[in-house]
């Protein structure tokens, strides 16, 4: 099973935004702040205005509706008023003939900005009280009593690095004015509910007057689900000026002024007793959230849900701060806030095993969760599959006989030392913020028996529109290559949730299913009456209508001919919401998921103790997917997730100057590559897993993965603790740099 546009992309011919031809179309550049900080004393565009080939240069009194894209406060004016908050913030719009005029006219913009001295750590940002949304504290048992039981007691500070998205296809998007003060925007975006109500928002008009179209991504990551910015900027020109508007990022102006995965630090206290139960965990999260809140508080309670990983802690205390500081706003990124929130504790275990002389993995193994555990916000779980996947790796990989391999070499070699790290995984699925938690599902059948599946979803290479198609077909009982997924467009489904959280396949194909199921129904009844046959005895397979299980000369293509004429309704919609969800953030407690995804890895490296550097040599991993809609899209999620989970713990650092300025541009900012990757990397999907909470009983697979990636961060501490084991562990990632320092004394 490929992704449907494998072909296409492989020949160069999957048409994205910059490949829709407009005639006449003019080209839009954003004019920003070149300070972290600062008040607005004058603007100056007089000069830009006439330019050669510029059609119009807007500020913010020429937004014609609301001056605002904040994602969950009302925080981040589309175009700066009196105030700019972090270098790259867009003050002004120009738009010009070519991208080349519209460039040039950017210096003749003059700006007297007064500069301010900006907040750029965030626990500083903490104690001055600058946070985004309030203080988040949840208390589970009697932490302070537990801790006073505890045999050991280990604590320590933590901090995990930004991350860039680097997705293929930078932002852009590409307005076409319409008659009637109508719209339609073609747009890389993931939320088209969200940025569609932007858009009616700045520009003024009723949503119905907005056509949000998207056929696909070159890539997401979430980097492309909550900043509207490049979306509604070029829209807001193409209203005004009546004429089609197009705006896309070079590579450097994206990295420089998009959001990013956030950077947190940490403060924990870990307790166990003399047998190495965990009895206590008290954790501070430090995010560094940047100028406007963005997606920041949600992203944060993610993290804030998962800070126990896959471990059973009876008694835990949360504190959660979304820090405000002079940065770009950051925003979502695969994952969504639970790989740094799984981080700490799997960091701080590691710790506490060093210390106490211990294998991390026995700890861990000891403090897996199980049928009938608590959860801190109060779910008590079952079909817990945390130790099956734990059994199923050591099973296939070996992880004592290879903890015992790794320690022999260790002391064998002085030079070169190996690293082993086992990471269990436990992800809840669905939107944190229950409302989200939607979808709707529009399906035709038409005369000839093809179909057409209309969806929220947007597919970002990730695979969703195969697996929809897939829902579909297994569904109504037809051919795979009967079923066309369309574009996302608001017009045929408005107030689309986002394609993030690992919802996508989950949401609008449970949405497809409904309609499907009512479409099939209404078939079989019609079925029945032309064959005179019970409906209990005819049923749709392959093709092929079936009375009794024997085929009755009644093909799909036919039997959709024939309800037409016979004035079947051959159309369905469909909606579903995932049932049971809730949570009330003043008491923090409630089912904010569905259900849970787990998995175990072991990730080995071998480490140059003299050089400092790496390689990752193998990565075995066992995740459960339920029953799978796909197997081999599943594994190259899986693949996808750990590879990119990987660069995070490893090579992806970004630099911040001490301005606020993104020091790091494209030639500096290195992802993982092939030559990267292990030599031995295998994936096993656990074996008889079911999930009544998704669509066809399978299970989410697009984050969860991703957690797996940090094995490389704790492998690599296991390496460099067996070279050095009197100092600390290192923040993540774990850069080449930084191990040789860690190695030959330099700071963290």
């Amino acid at each position: 099973m490929r992704n449907d546009d494998t072909l296409m992309h492989v020949r160069g011919t999957s048409q994205f935004v910059d490949d829709i031809p407009v005639p006449g179309c003019l080209h839009a550049v954003l004019f920003t702040s070149p300070v972290a900080k600062g008040r607005i004393r004058s603007l100056d565009i007089s000069k830009a205005v006439t330019a050669p080939g510029v059609a119009a240069v807007y500020t913010h009194k020429d937004v014609p509706g609301l001056n605002q894209v904040g994602h969950v406060f009302k925080d981040q004016p589309l175009l700066a008023v009196d105030a700019v908050e972090y270098i790259g913030q867009p003050i002004a719009l120009v738009i010009a003939d070519t991208r080349r005029n519209a460039k040039k006219a950017l210096a003749l913009i003059k700006a007297d900005i007064e500069k301010l001295e900006p907040m750029l750590d965030p626990r500083a940002a903490a104690a001055a009280g600058q946070l985004h949304g309030k203080k988040r504290v949840q208390v589970h048992g009697d932490p302070d009593a537990a801790f006073a039981k505890c045999k050991h007691i280990f604590e320590g500070r933590l901090a995990s690095g930004a991350q860039e998205h680097f997705y293929f296809e930078t932002q852009r998007a590409l307005a076409v004015p319409g008659e009637h003060d109508t719209i339609k925007v073609y747009a890389s975006a993931q939320s088209p509910g969200a940025f569609h109500h932007h858009l009616a928002e700045v520009l003024g008009i009723p949503m119905h007057k907005v056509e949000l179209d998207i056929r696909r991504l070159g890539g997401g990551f979430g980097g492309k689900e909550s900043t509207a910015v490049w979306i509604v900027a070029p829209a807001m020109a193409a209203f005004l000026l009546k004429r089609p508007v197009k705006l896309l990022l070079e590579r450097n102006e994206d990295i420089a002024t998009t959001g990013k995965r956030h950077a947190y630090e940490y403060d924990y206290k870990l307790g166990l007793d003399a047998e190495g139960n965990i009895l206590a965990y008290d954790i501070t999260l430090y995010q560094h959230a940047g100028a406007c809140a963005d997606i920041s508080t949600a992203v944060l309670g993610r993290s804030f849900l998962h800070v126990c990983g896959s471990y059973r802690i009876p008694n835990s205390r949360v504190t959660g701060l979304s820090c405000r500081t002079n940065i770009p706003p950051n925003n979502a990124f695969r994952g969504f806030g639970v790989p740094q929130g799984t981080f700490a504790i799997e960091a701080a275990i590691t710790r506490a095993a060093g210390v106490l002389g211990v294998k991390p993995e026995e700890l861990k193994r000891r403090n897996l969760l199980r049928d009938g555990d608590k959860l801190p916000y109060g779910v008590v779980l079952s079909d817990v599959n945390a130790a099956r996947c734990w059994e199923t790796l050591e099973e296939k990989a070996g992880i004592k006989v290879r903890r015992a391999a790794v320690e022999a070499y260790n002391k064998a070699h002085t030079d070169k030392k190996r690293g082993l790290a086992v990471v269990p995984v436990c992800f809840g699925i669905s939107f944190a913020q229950t409302a989200l938690n939607q979808a709707s599902s529009l399906v035709h059948i038409y005369m000839d028996g093809s179909v057409a599946v209309s969806t929220g979803a947007v597919e970002m290479g990730q695979g969703v529109n195969a697996k929809l198609r897939i829902v579909a077909a297994r569904t109504l009982g037809v051919p795979l290559e009967r079923v066309r997924v369309e574009t996302t467009n608001t017009s045929r489904i408005p107030n689309a949730s986002p394609t993030s959280a690992s919802t996508g396949a989950d949401l609008n194909g449970m949405a497809t299913k409904y309609a499907c199921e009512r479409l099939r129904a209404r078939l079989i009844a019609f079925a029945a009456g032309a064959l005179k046959a019970e409906p209990a005895a005819v049923e749709i397979k392959d093709g092929e209508v079936l009375i009794s299980g024997k085929p009755a000369g009644f093909g799909w293509n036919k039997l959709a001919k024939d309800a037409q004429w016979a004035r079947v309704d051959l159309g369905e919609h469909a909606f579903y919401a995932t049932p049971n969800l809730h949570y009330d953030m003043e008491k923090e407690q409630g089912r904010p998921f569905a259900y849970y995804a787990y998995g175990a890895s072991l990730t080995e490296v071998l480490l140059d103790a003299v050089r400092g550097t790496y390689t990752i040599e193998a990565v075995d991993i066992v995740q459960d997917v339920g029953e799978s809609l796909s197997p081999a899209i599943d594994r190259g999620q899986i693949e996808g997730a750990v590879i990119q989970g990987m660069g995070w713990a490893t090579m992806e650092q970004l630099r911040y100057a001490p301005d606020g300025r993104v020091l790091t541009g494209v030639s500096a900012y290195k992802v993982p590559d092939i030559k990267f990757l292990p030599a031995h990397f295998d994936v096993t999907l656990l074996k008889d897993s079911t999930n009544p909470y998704a669509v066809c009983n399978s299970k989410a697979v697009g984050e969860p993965p991703f957690v797996h990636g940090i094995g490389a961060y704790l492998a690599l501490a296991d390496a460099l603790s067996a070279a050095r084991a009197d100092r600390d562990l290192p923040s993540l990632p774990i850069t080449p740099e930084k191990a040789f320092m860690y190695l030959h004394g330099g700071g963290k």
